[in-house]
């Protein structure tokens, strides 16, 4: 899975990509080929771990 900073270019990849919201991270997810996925934004869990809470 690749984290980017633009999810509209990796929505155009494929014809079958869709995109998630899920938590505050939006997600693209091509099932027809899975290797298209992606992530942007990190959930609040993470945001946490990172400051050290």
């Amino acid at each position: 899975m690749k984290v980017l900073s633009s999810l509209a270019s990796a929505k155009r990849r494929h014809a079958d990509c869709q995109i998630v919201k899920r938590k505050g991270t939006v997600y693209v997810i091509c099932k027809s080929n899975p290797k298209f996925k992606a992530r942007q934004g990190a959930t609040a869990g993470t945001r946490l771990s990172k400051k050290g809470l």
